[in-house]
């Protein structure tokens, strides 16, 4: 049975927590045997969105950073941070509606972050669709 979108970005978010310990550890990795270690078929969806967040880590963050106050990226939990970076490359990379973005990435942090993540998350990427 196909996985909802909603589904597939708390695969992603597993997904880039993941590449974040292995290189935090130093230990080589295959970004694509990654996914297929937390999904089971080929997903375009997921690929663009993992590839993306990889791709454009350092942009991200800038622009994270740029609309926080008092704090950075790196401040955050590890899935705080994740589920920031993969909503803020959704609204300035694809054509998700950007009410979903949001809606999906608070979704995600009411699950694996703490109240003051999630309204950090929220505040953020609510001055970046209101910037776009």
């Amino acid at each position: 049975m196909a996985l909802t979108r909603s589904e597939l970005r708390k695969k992603i978010m597993i997904i880039l927590y993941q590449i974040d310990i292995l290189k935090g550890n130093n230990v080589s990795y295959d970004i694509e045997e990654v996914m297929k270690d937390n999904i089971e078929t080929e997903n375009e969806f997921v690929k663009t969105i993992v590839y993306g967040v990889e791709t454009y880590k350092e942009q991200i963050d800038e622009i994270a950073n740029k609309y926080m106050v008092d704090w950075d990226i790196n401040r955050l939990d590890k899935t705080g941070a994740m589920i920031l970076r993969m909503g803020i490359f959704e609204l300035m990379y694809t054509d998700t509606p950007q009410i979903v973005v949001i809606n999906e990435a608070i979704e995600l942090a009411k699950q694996y972050s703490d109240d003051k993540v999630k309204n950090i998350i929220n505040a953020v990427l609510d001055k970046i669709k209101k910037s776009l």
